[in-house]
């Protein structure tokens, strides 16, 4: 577990002997969560998992934790955030606001505590006390099995992803990009599409994993990225700025986004992007984003779901409503 060794790095000295003395390698672990007071928790194969016992060995979380538990201090919150922003928290300041920073690796570390309100909005988390890391790992060719219902006539249609948290749409949106911009080709029935310029707007850094304005994953090489930027402005600046033919969103839904859509699409740009829900039925109960599927915004809806695992795709449909594959 290339990632989860990288990950145990990042942590001080102390968390790092327990997690490596813990077998912590064996896990595909997706996040370990830190909240003072409480059990050292972590996310893999679908399940919660607390370090117990004297052997500090991994056992699956149930019920209420018993004394055994390591339970997370203070001192282990402060230092880790120390220790990943390289003592450095001032550089992070702006994505702390928003809740989280984006370390070495693509690495997430989510951050809630008592925050400063001023304006009415947050600036600044004053102490934190949970911490989430989130586990990067690239997924790299999960789109191939979307990429040929995407397209027609060699043309990119605009692609919408749809499904609950946990499912992967953020992992297919990225391969998506990535495939886009290269090119791509399917031996199998001859398509073929060179690549072409996207412009991803990355508000909460979880598509490019940008640190410190490089992207830490593969997104392609005709991509540019506004990292940590918010949605709305973000793609009216690059379609006025790097003239992309493909616009990518991560978890869209607010009527800024909506409004910045359709700037797109009436600039002439494709678009991809996700937005939770279960179903294309589900969003048309949403009478904002009813009248939004109606006017023809997405020629293509692709739904997932986590049955028989994360990213399972359960119907591709085109902007009628017809299942193209499932």
């Amino acid at each position: 577990m290339e990632e989860m060794e990288q990950v145990i790095r990042l942590f001080p000295q102390r968390l790092r002997n327990l997690l490596q003395k813990a077998d912590t390698l064996r896990f595909p672990a997706e996040e370990l969560r830190l909240r003072i007071g409480q059990p050292l928790l972590m996310r893999a194969w679908g399940k919660e998992w607390w370090l117990a016992g004297r052997e500090q060995c991994w056992e699956a979380a149930t019920g209420h934790a018993g004394q055994e538990v390591y339970r997370v201090s203070e001192e282990d919150i402060r230092d880790t955030l120390e220790f990943m922003s390289r003592y450095s928290l001032y550089a992070y300041h702006e994505e702390l606001r928003q809740g989280f920073l984006t370390i070495s690796g693509g690495h997430r570390i989510g951050v809630a505590g008592q925050v400063v309100v001023e304006g009415g909005r947050v600036k600044n988390i004053l102490y934190a006390s949970f911490l989430n890391v989130r586990i990067a790992r690239e997924v790299l060719g999960c789109g191939d099995d979307v990429m040929p219902w995407i397209y027609e006539k060699g043309e990119i249609c605009s692609t919408l992803i749809i499904s609950p948290p946990r499912c992967g749409k953020t992992t297919l949106l990225r391969d998506l990009i990535r495939q886009v911009s290269n090119g791509w080709e399917c031996k199998e029935n001859r398509q073929r599409a060179k690549g072409i310029t996207v412009g991803v707007v990355d508000e909460r850094s979880e598509l490019g994993a940008c640190c410190h304005g490089y992207p830490q994953n593969d997104l392609g090489i005709r991509t540019d990225v506004l990292d940590a930027c918010p949605k709305a402005e973000g793609m009216m600046m690059l379609i006025r700025s790097m003239a992309p033919q493909v616009v990518a969103v991560d978890e869209i839904g607010s009527i800024q986004d909506l409004e910045a859509i359709r700037y797109g699409k009436n600039c002439g740009c494709k678009l991809l992007a996700t937005i939770h829900g279960q179903s294309l039925e589900d969003l048309q109960k949403k009478p904002v984003l009813r009248e939004f599927i109606q006017e023809g915004t997405f020629q293509r809806f692709v739904i997932l779901s986590s049955r028989g695992g994360a990213g399972k795709v359960e119907g591709i449909f085109d902007a009628g409503g017809r299942c193209l594959k499932t």
